[in-house]
């Protein structure tokens, strides 16, 4: 019995001494890397704009105000092929149609409602690469109130068509951004500089260049502008020597 008694001391001597030479061996790895969170940033400029409006009539009868409608639609064809803008770059959505009714109180004092009429509206956009083009027809495209046409202009949207390109560049400067600062950590500590040991991407940013747009936890993606600049962050682990 006293002989199983000691096995089992030496067996849980020998135990211990294994947990803390790990714990103090993980406690070393781990006072031995360095990790650093590395920025890439660079401008650039929109090689796509989106620019759409829409327009609307309103008739008692659903087929005048179709007509209508229809007549309008042909009147910003023509205008927009006049401005140069080519037929396939010319959308128009299918139109939405919608009941108005209009209330009011009668002559005794009852609150009522009653059909004033069908609501049809319909949107076009242009899509084009030519964003000098499409600016200056966002400006100009009132001069259809001069034909008898009623278009509500959105503001251009601003894409850019190389955005894989342009993370795999920006990844590029975080990364190397990211090591000079390990290397300056480590040559302050006295130390060398080992291999990377693991390595994440932070949040890609996308705002309007000199804006005082904030970022987002999510990622920023500014349309709005034609200029932007794009942002990246890598967290990097080093191993030091």
């Amino acid at each position: 019995m006293k002989n199983l008694n000691a096995l089992i001391i030496a067996l849980a001597v020998i135990l211990t001494g294994y947990i803390l030479g790990n714990a103090f061996k993980n406690r070393y790895d781990y006072q031995n890397t360095i990790a650093v969170t590395g920025a890439g940033k660079t401008d650039f400029e929109s090689d796509l704009v989106v620019w759409s409006g829409y327009f609307q009539k309103k008739s008692p009868e659903l087929k005048e105000a179709y007509a209508q409608l229809d007549s309008d639609r042909n009147i910003i064809k023509g205008y927009l092929k006049d401005k140069g803008i080519k037929d396939e770059e010319i959308v128009f959505s299918s139109v939405s149609i919608n009941r108005d009714y209009e209330s009011y109180y009668d002559q005794n004092g009852k609150y009522v409602s009653r059909f004033s009429g069908y609501n049809l509206e319909q949107s076009v956009s242009i899509q084009s690469n030519n964003i000098d083009q499409i600016e200056s027809l966002s400006r100009e495209v009132t001069e259809l109130i001069n034909r008898g046409v009623e278009l509500y202009s959105n503001s251009p949207q601003y894409y850019y068509t190389n955005l894989e390109s342009l993370k795999l560049e920006l990844i590029a400067k975080a990364t190397s951004d990211g090591r000079q600062r390990a290397e300056n950590i480590a040559t302050e500590s006295n130390a060398r500089l080992g291999d990377l040991q693991s390595a994440s991407m932070g949040v890609f940013q996308i705002i309007g260049q000199n804006s005082s747009e904030d970022y987002s936890w999510g990622g920023a993606y500014n349309t709005s502008s034609r200029k932007k600049t794009a942002t990246i962050t890598v967290k990097l682990s080093f191993a030091t020597r």
